[in-house]
């Protein structure tokens, strides 16, 4: 089995929150035990709610943020405690695509100085050459060669992004994290730069680590996903896994919040409200973080923390719902979905307090009706 270009394990990153000499110290948990990999030439998605952490994800990756805990591997090599003279060789291979086209160029630098500074840097090429190939970079992602007199200010939204990944583009890395790079855009740049981003993957065979809230064009672009909830990865696999059959009750949430042109089916297939609310990422409880929202949560769900249970079919589920002693049990009764089961959570209003006839029942999942959401559909009409 070929060795994956990237690999994270047990990633974390916490930002101190109270300083000072008398004050307790509080942390927030932006990040908190992420285990993924990426192979060459593959696109992984990563989706979740605004503040679940991934452009944190993808900073601490590149060690733009240095992890709290955790080990990054590029290639074979680890990358924690390389000093920045050390990393410099691995700045040139991993590169990062911003979110704002706006604020992520120099507005006193040319286009031309912009796309060329990176390779000035690593020392690339005779200036002759760089300004060259300045040029070539500005014509693969649909720019003209005479844009590098010109400055930022000069050009629309959709042509700073291009700016943008012509300046990744320029040191010629084999892993770039894409950080909502078409968020900002109108919808028909958004194709043209995911089209772009397509071609330039299948004519270097580069790795992309892809986030967006855009749940339809994670699905188009992405080879596999991972869905993040408080730091956390919850569901990890196939795209068709993922999209087709989600697993994880908060999975199921997100892919049915996803809008459907037709209302009928909107209706038909959207997902009931959560219970509760979403815990603080300082004070986040000790168990389950989607325990206080789940409608499928069970007794030790508010008391330990789940770990990433493997599934039949190869992806990973953070649930306790999918280790290998619930899905045994739900075999027993004949069932294959946690909706489907026949215990019922006693109490629906307070998903922390374990009902006694809950410790002896083999199947201790609520007896809510089976969320709306049909894999058939795939959460999309």
């Amino acid at each position: 089995m070929a060795e994956p270009l990237f690999r994270a394990e047990g990633l974390s990153k916490y930002f101190e929150m109270q300083k000072g000499s008398f004050a307790r110290k509080k942390y927030l948990k932006a990040v908190d035990g992420v285990s993924l990999e990426i192979d060459r030439g593959e696109t992984l998605g990563i989706v979740g709610e605004s503040g679940c952490g991934k452009t944190t994800l993808g900073r601490t990756i590149l060690q733009i943020y240095r992890p709290t805990a955790g080990k990054v591997f590029f290639g074979n090599m680890e990358l924690e405690g390389l000093s920045e003279r050390q990393m410099l060789p691995f700045r040139r291979k991993m590169q990062m695509i911003f979110q704002d086209p706006y604020a992520s160029l120099n507005p006193r630098f040319t286009i031309g100085d912009i796309v060329e500074e990176p390779m000035a840097i690593h020392g690339m090429y005779t200036p002759a050459r760089r300004r060259e190939r300045t040029q070539e970079l500005l014509s693969l992602v649909g720019l003209k060669p005479d844009h590098i007199r010109r400055y930022p200010h000069e050009f629309s939204g959709g042509q700073r992004q291009r700016v943008g990944i012509a300046r990744t583009l320029a040191t010629e890395p084999d892993f770039i994290v894409c950080d909502e790079p078409i968020s900002a855009l109108d919808v028909s740049i958004q194709a043209q730069i995911v089209n772009l981003l397509e071609n330039i993957q299948a004519e270097t065979g580069v790795a992309y680590l892809f986030i967006a809230h855009d749940l339809s064009m994670v699905r188009h672009i992405s080879h596999r996903i991972g869905v993040m909830y408080l730091g956390s990865l919850v569901e990890y696999g196939g795209v068709e896994q993922i999209y087709g059959d989600p697993l994880h009750p908060y999975t199921r949430l997100l892919l049915s919040s996803e809008p459907v042109p037709d209302p009928r089916l909107a209706r038909a297939h959207r997902a009931p409200p959560p219970e509760g609310e979403p815990p603080s990422p300082i004070d986040a409880p000790p168990g389950c973080p989607f325990c206080s929202r789940c409608a499928f949560v069970l007794p030790e769900c508010a008391a330990d923390r789940p770990k990433a249970y493997a599934q039949p079919d190869g992806r990973k589920v953070r649930c306790f719902q999918y280790s290998a002693r619930r899905r045994q049990q739900r075999r027993a009764f004949g069932v294959r979905d946690i909706a489907d089961a026949p215990a019922q959570r006693p109490h629906a209003q307070h998903p922390h307090v374990q009902h006694p006839s809950a410790q002896n029942s083999p199947v201790p999942c609520p007896p809510a009706q089976r969320p709306p959401w049909s894999p058939a559909g795939g959460g999309r009409a």
